[in-house]
Parts: C-alpha cells; sequence; structure tokens
C-alpha cells in the first residue's frame, strides 16, 4: 500500500554538494554552496544555479572549480551557502587556502580533497543551467586507493531536500553493471 505525501519539494536523492570556485573581475576568489548538478557526460557537468557572484564571475572569466563537501568541510560547504559574496570576501573570512588551478582561470580551495577544473561550455542565464567541460580533477592523496577516489575515505555529503539537512553517502551495496547480470535471461 502507498502513500500520498504532499510536500511542496520534490524528494529527490542524492542531491551532492558542489562548492563551486571562481574569481572576480579583480582576481579576488569566490567560492557558493549548490546542490542541483550532476555529471552529464564522461567530460562534463551540468549545475542548476540561479543568479550569484558565482555566476557572473563564471561569465567572465569562462571557467570555474567544482569541489565535494566532506564530513569534514560540512560547516565550512555550509557557510559558502548561507553567505553571499557580494557582501563579504568569504573565502578570507571563513579562512580558507587557495591557489589557482593550472588548467582553468578558477581557485582551488586546499581544504576540499577532491576539485573538478573546468571551463564554461554555456551557462543560460534564463533557466540558470551552467554547463561545464571538465579539464582536470585534482584529488589529495588521503582519499584515494589505487590511483582512484575512494568514497569511503572521502566521505562526501549530500543534501537532503526534505529535511534541509546533510547527510553522508553510505557504503558500497553492489557492483553497477554486473549484480544486475543474475536476472538477465
Amino acid at each position: 500500500m502507498s502513500k500520498e505525501f504532499t510536500g511542496k519539494e520534490a524528494c529527490i536523492a542524492p542531491e551532492g554538494v558542489f562548492i563551486i570556485g571562481t574569481y572576480d573581475e579583480n582576481g579576488v576568489p569566490n567560492a557558493m554552496n549548490a546542490a542541483w548538478g550532476s555529471q552529464s557526460d564522461f567530460d562534463e557537468i551540468t549545475l542548476f544555479l540561479d543568479k550569484h557572484k558565482t555566476t557572473d564571475n563564471v561569465k567572465k572569466t569562462g571557467a570555474f572549480t567544482v569541489a565535494f563537501a566532506t564530513k569534514d568541510t560540512m560547516v565550512l560547504a555550509d557557510y559558502f551557502g548561507v553567505e553571499t559574496g557580494n557582501r563579504v570576501n568569504k573565502i578570507e573570512v571563513a579562512g580558507c587556502h587557495v591557489h589557482e588551478s593550472s588548467h582553468v582561470k578558477a581557485p582551488i580551495i586546499e581544504e576540499f580533497p577532491v576539485t573538478l577544473e573546468c571551463e564554461c561550455k554555456s551557462y543560460d542565464d534564463e533557466t540558470g543551467i551552467l554547463v561545464g567541460k571538465i579539464v582536470a580533477q585534482q584529488a589529495d592523496e588521503s582519499v584515494l586507493t589505487d590511483g582512484l577516489v575512494d568514497y569511503d575515505k572521502l566521505q562526501p555529503i549530500m543534501f537532503d531536500s526534505s529535511t534541509k539537512t546533510y547527510r553522508l553517502i553510505g557504503p558500497v551495496v553492489g557492483k553497477a553493471f554486473h549484480d544486475g547480470l543474475a536476472l538477465k535471461k
């Protein structure tokens, strides 16, 4: 038996917690928290953003970085979502360390262990859809196993839109493109 619920917002999970890094016209780094986004091709990410200082920066520089928020960076990530870069220098206030990507004109925030370096393929002012080409990836050795990002070590968080909370992404429960073969005839 199913039950209908009447929440105003769709219950879609997981929603990653992405930290979008940009430089403004004066080279000042900025960061924002975005939950609506996904990998949209092997070398592409699509984000859904309202107008922000970040979107203005991307339009000017043509580049941005995407870092994955983790259990250890949750407070920092949330701060990047509750404060506006139009009011304060969030990077400075938070005490973050940054360096410029060697592949795109965007900051890498060193407190986050995994970062995608992206060129802007397109941004639509009307829909807020930002599409980026992933040109490089950086990961701290502490979150790698055999040269691959180990999500058990990374401990990425997701945004739970139903309860407005952050949750850990859990353990492996199966092998993709393999376990379903048991039902294939």
